[in-house]
């Protein structure tokens, strides 16, 4: 096992258990090197349950653990930065998924040269198949944003981007599952419509898009290419594709994630301007894009 420095978890919601659950399963860290923080006594006791070290305290998190993340609601980052801000020190690394919180906001409530790494995950993260995005903050060594990288790894894909296309990166794999999820459902009514049981469709169509999805990752061809696989002069998936570009579709998935991308702006732009919050009122749970 690598040598990593000691974890804190500051909130101890669904990520930060399939954080920690993921990294156990890979053996990157050992239980005793991790330290989970909430207010609610029944989320520390599940923790403590797979061996790590629970405290209701944050102050305990951070004399404890090297890299803090900040597992938050966002709204509940600048309370948490108003807290942590003066225990800091040179020796941490603050990791941060709390979607539309700035690196630059976070910079600010904290001293000096503090290494800030921005994370943005999505929820497949749960199963041990998320996609997660790292940037690297100003005072972010390149050790640091790579021990940050292997960490989300553990649960499924992770790779660095700059800050500026954090939004985009929000829109489309973010926010993503709940647009895939739509999608799915309507293939999965399609299936009903046209006679199949509802558990047939829903496994026929799921494994469908899991498989197609393995298929570009491992093969690395174009979606041209798996789309031409399946599609034969005079065929039925010529068919089906004639519909779906009478209808628009890639236009509308297209806006989709584009308004998703605004909105991510948005909601940076609010956070950028939001005073720091001085009350200990905290609430732990999974980011949300």
């Amino acid at each position: 096992m690598t040598k990593f420095p000691n974890l804190a978890f500051l909130g101890a919601g669904q990520l930060a258990e399939a954080l920690v659950r993921g990294l156990l399963h890979a053996d990157l860290v050992r239980a005793d090197g991790i330290m989970m923080t909430d207010i609610r006594p029944q989320r520390l006791e599940a923790m403590a349950a797979l061996g790590v070290r629970t405290s209701p305290a944050n102050r305990d998190a951070l004399a404890f653990g090297e890299l803090v993340f900040l597992t938050v609601k966002p709204q509940d980052v600048p309370t948490v930065l108003a807290e942590i801000g003066p225990l800091v020190s040179s020796d941490h690394v603050i990791v941060s998924v709390a979607a539309g919180v700035p690196i630059a906001r976070i910079q600010a409530a904290l001293p000096g040269r503090t290494p800030v790494v921005r994370v943005m995950p999505n929820t497949p993260c749960l199963v041990g198949q998320g996609m997660a995005v790292v940037a690297a903050g100003p005072y972010a060594t390149e050790r640091e944003e790579q021990l940050v990288l292997r960490i989300f790894n553990a649960v499924g894909r992770a790779l660095s981007q700059p800050e500026s296309r954090l939004d985009a990166v929000t829109a489309l794999s973010g926010s993503g599952p709940a647009f895939f999820s739509v999608i799915l459902e309507a293939f999965i009514d399609a299936g009903v419509r046209v006679g199949l049981p509802r558990d047939v469709a829903t496994e026929l169509a799921v494994q469908t898009a899991l498989g197609t999805a393995k298929m570009l990752l491992e093969s690395g061809r174009h979606t041209g290419q798996l789309k031409d696989m399946v599609t034969s002069p005079g065929g039925t998936a010529i068919a089906g594709l004639h519909q779906l570009e009478r209808g628009g579709l890639r236009g509308l998935i297209m806006d989709c994630v584009v308004a998703a991308t605004e909105r991510s702006r948005e909601l940076g732009r609010a956070a950028q301007a939001e005073p720091t919050a001085e009350t200990p009122a905290l609430s732990h749970s999974t980011p949300r894009g």
